[in-house]
């Protein structure tokens, strides 16, 4: 298996499992305390696989210049806005439809990267990013009126816009990464993603941990104080970004994306074989659409 697929498979599954972990956190910290525990937690561990690689690999890790600090920090900012955008589509009536339209992210990353960095995909490609937006905005909508009704009908709702806007933040965001990526010229792409990582959530901790000790000083306290809590999540999330950073520095951001979208998958298996949750005929559907999609961006690359 390439290793970028496997680095999007393990991404997925992380992401899958440090959400869970991070909405328990709720009921602990406040929204950008549950957020921040994230990046403070997550620098770490960075740090450790960052300098661990290097020293198994023999390299030197390299120095950042100027731009690439500044396309870190770009990419760092995007996903934070990205995550309060994706929030606020979660108003009342609002969720399923945001978080439809927040799914596509992989498409607008395939025209992103077009316009930005000159990528292009094969048209196997493009029909399995087609395939896989259809997949995960009928499960994402399934249920509630019918999907195709209920997008016409959320046409007018400012969860769409929320939604569109949370995922142009992060397929940004990964253009960003690949970008910095590219621009640092590491004889070793993984150990380009773990620097990157590394540099991102650094800047993520310092940029909303300012804003926290400007608007929520007691927050802080909270989130150091709750370290036992906080410090699977940041691991989770630190795993699931260098595997996310890793794929993004080995294929066009759009393919790592579509793969990524098996994210469902292991939510709907988590949700069958440890909640004991029955799946309905729809959701196995559109489980297997989204593997169909999957496969043909993988025979395309």
């Amino acid at each position: 298996m390439p290793l970028w697929i496997a680095a999007t498979l393990s991404a997925a599954l992380f992401q899958c499992w440090r959400t869970a972990m991070q909405q328990r956190l709720r009921g602990a910290f406040t929204l950008n305390g549950a957020a921040v525990v994230r990046y403070l937690y997550g620098v770490p561990p960075g740090l450790l696989m960052l300098f661990g690689y290097a020293w198994a690999t023999g390299l030197a890790v390299p120095l950042p210049d100027l731009t690439i600090t500044l396309l870190c920090a770009a990419g760092g900012i995007l996903q934070i806005i990205g995550t309060v955008l994706l929030i606020m589509s979660f108003a009342p009536r609002g969720f399923a439809v945001g978080t439809a339209y927040s799914k596509t992210e992989a498409m607008q990353s395939a025209i992103f990267g077009i316009l930005l960095l000159g990528e292009h995909l094969p048209p196997l490609a493009w029909l399995g990013l087609a395939l896989g937006l259809v997949a995960v905005l009928y499960l994402s909508l399934a249920g509630r009126g019918g999907a195709p009704r209920a997008l016409l009908a959320a046409a007018t709702q400012p969860a769409v816009l929320c939604g569109l806007g949370a995922g142009a933040c992060f397929g940004l965001t990964g253009i960003c990464i690949r970008a910095a990526n590219q621009d640092l010229g590491s004889p070793d792409p993984v150990l380009g993603a773990l620097l990157t990582l590394v540099l991102t959530n650094a800047m993520q901790t310092v940029l909303q941990g300012a804003w926290m000790l400007w608007r929520e000083p007691a927050s802080v306290a909270q989130v150091v104080r709750g370290w036992r809590q906080a410090a699977p999540v940041g691991l989770l999330s630190c795993l699931g970004s260098a595997c996310w950073f890793t794929g993004f520095a080995l294929a066009p951001v759009a393919m790592v994306r579509a793969v990524g979208q098996t994210e469902i998958l292991f939510t709907l298996a988590f949700s069958r074989w440890y909640l004991r949750e029955p799946l309905k005929p729809r959701d196995v559907a559109g489980a297997l659409a989204i593997v169909a999609s999957v496969l043909l961006v993988v025979a395309a690359r």
